[in-house]
């Protein structure tokens, strides 16, 4: 054993003990800016449109069905006269659309079945919200409550996103309180079977239950979807696969609502189906773009025009037609009595054709009266006036 000098040993001993001087850059907080730029950050937008979020909930009954009317060990509990059915209470979220009005978009499967629903806004305020008026077929509802200094989110243009643009999700997952989550854009024109109407925006921006209804919006804090629905594991997770309502989708339906209470879309009359490439050559089309007519309703709107079995649509209304579902969202952001103009292929050659939507039993309806003062929305949608 090599026994060392005393002053060796207390030299030693400091070194162990007495703590090692660092550089002033590692015991630093993290850089605020990088090479003269500051660090980007969603706080500022975020502070400006979250206060436009709101916590959606429900109370509501489960209707009790025939078939367990009839259930022997039912009634043996409940006898053959229950009183209303089972007690559901449901959470999700919102956006705010027009500040004045008090009007909030959501998902009408958000307030299905509900008696009563709560809205609490972002600085705890809660009101009972009222229904304007809902659209199932492409699960949106409207609401209203009767609040004041409201913060309404400004619209933005979905018809312009692209794959890989940044969005941010916000709303109240597992009623926890208002969340905000981000990623980007993962694809458009998604169709997954989820509601009738769809042109879903896909994105991986962690979407939860209870996010339901609440808004998408891009870097610029404008709205350009909402929330709707997510592929998720056995317990309901996140897996990275989100679906979004277009705004665009959602104008019409918000418009038709607003105005008449109620969406009432037109038909053409037809049925489409997709080009593939054989279709395509047999047409002499450079790619397979488009929908083919395959049936012509006897009577109809399409059938009054002119319009033939083979056809194929490549443009309705100034846009371009990719596939069969195209035609039915386009037209199912009509109302009845609007115009299409069609540009349709016959025989390979170009022909622009122009149909008045029917409702779908055919004939003419009246057109209803807009409610309260709104006007039309053709010109100004209403959510351009009076946003904040």
């Amino acid at each position: 054993m090599v026994m060392l000098p005393l002053t060796r040993k207390i030299a030693l001993l400091a070194a162990i003990l007495l703590p090692v001087a660092v550089p002033n850059t590692v015991c630093a907080a993290l850089p605020t800016e990088v090479n003269g730029q500051a660090l980007p950050s969603l706080a500022t937008m975020l502070e400006k449109v979250t206060p436009a979020v709101v916590n959606i909930a429900t109370e509501g009954h489960q209707p009790v069905s025939d078939s367990l009317m009839s259930d022997p060990f039912f009634k043996r509990f409940f006898g053959d006269s229950p009183q209303g059915g089972g007690q559901i209470n449901g959470t999700g979220s919102g956006v705010i659309i027009h500040a004045q009005r008090g009007h909030i978009l959501t998902n009408a499967h958000v307030i299905e079945s509900a008696d009563v629903i709560h809205v609490t806004l972002k600085d705890g305020r809660k009101y009972q919200a009222e229904v304007v008026g809902i659209d199932p077929r492409a699960d949106l509802a409207v609401l209203q409550i009767p609040a004041e200094h409201l913060t309404a989110m400004r619209f933005g243009d979905s018809d312009r996103l692209r794959v890989g643009d940044f969005v941010v999700a916000i709303g109240n997952p597992y009623s926890i309180g208002q969340t905000v989550t981000s990623g980007i854009i993962s694809a458009l024109h998604r169709n997954p079977g989820i509601s009738e109407y769809e042109n879903f925006i896909q994105t991986d921006a962690p979407i939860n239950l209870g996010n339901s209804g609440g808004p998408l919006v891009n870097l610029q804090g404008e709205l350009i979807g909402i929330n709707t629905a997510i592929l998720g594991d056995q317990g309901g997770g996140n897996l990275g696969i989100g679906f979004a309502v277009p705004i665009n989708t959602a104008a019409g339906v918000i418009t038709q609502i607003v105005q008449f209470g109620k969406v009432e879309r037109g038909q053409l009359g037809v049925e489409v189906q997709d080009m593939d490439a054989a279709m395509a050559r047999d047409f002499g089309m450079k790619n397979n773009a488009g929908a083919i007519i395959n049936q012509v309703i006897a009577g109809s709107p399409a059938e009054k025009a002119g319009i033939q079995t083979g056809d194929v649509i490549t443009r309705l209304n100034s846009k371009n037609v990719g596939n069969a579902v195209d035609v039915k969202n386009m037209i199912g952001d009509l109302r009845v009595g609007a115009e299409v103009h069609m540009t349709i292929l016959r025989a390979g050659r170009p022909r622009n054709v122009t149909v008045v939507t029917e409702p779908p039993e055919g004939g003419r309806s009246a057109a209803p009266t807009p409610k309260g003062n709104m006007q039309s929305a053709a010109n100004q949608p209403y959510w351009e006036k009076g946003l904040h």
